[in-house]
């Protein structure tokens, strides 16, 4: 993949400036001003987006995501999108994926699950997903894999702990693959029972099993 990578000369993404930091770590340093970038984030315009075939048209494009994987809860999706709609062709390159990894860690069911993204920001909605989500995992036997913006992390988890059943598993996997890395599994009842506990601002990813 970083060999590929490095080979382009063009690439999209949601932060120039994070793209730029991790190809000069990863064997461009130096050579980072004479590489192309294209801005692709929320607020890119689906104008914007398909004035973006232009640069697909003239050889191999990199997309990069900000964090995790370009396209899954990124969005890069539309780009992809586009490039099925106009016949090009489209390689997915990948290095770990925390939501797999998370997965792999949870102890938590790893043949049935689904990928639930970001549960809506409004507190009330927010709990309300959280017992709908239950309710199909209960159904389903299948694990729930979730994410936050690391601002409202520690909000998304008091309301698991909440709203949940006591016996519902939640799994809570931060920093995964650094040195502070933390993976652990518990009841919703045994994480209440773990008093000042926070995950912070952090990456993180979330599963429940009910």
């Amino acid at each position: 993949m970083l060999e590929k990578a490095c080979s382009l000369s063009c690439f999209i993404a949601e932060d120039v400036r994070t793209v730029r930091r991790f190809l000069s770590a990863y064997g461009l340093k130096g050579r980072i001003a004479e590489l192309e970038f294209h801005e692709l984030n929320e607020h890119t315009s689906d104008q914007e987006i398909e004035a973006m075939l232009s640069l697909l048209s003239r050889g191999d494009v990199g997309l990069m995501s900000e964090a995790g994987l370009p396209a899954v809860a990124d969005p890069g999706a539309d780009l992809v999108a586009l490039c099925h709609s106009h016949g090009i062709e489209v390689v997915p390159l990948v290095g770990p994926s925390s939501l797999m990894l998370a997965l792999m860690g949870s102890g938590l069911n790893g043949q049935s699950f689904a990928f639930k993204g970001y549960l809506p920001a409004k507190t009330d909605e927010r709990r309300n997903a959280i017992k709908g989500m239950e309710k199909t995992s209960a159904q389903l036997k299948q694990s729930q894999i979730l994410i936050e913006t690391p601002y409202r992390n520690d909000a998304l988890f008091q309301d698991l702990v909440r709203e949940l059943n006591p016996k519902t598993r939640i799994c809570v996997a931060a920093d995964i693959t650094l040195p502070s890395q933390f993976i652990r599994t518990m009841s919703a009842a045994q994480w209440k029972r773990q008093e000042g506990f926070t995950i912070g601002k952090r990456p993180c990813v979330f599963i429940v099993l009910a």
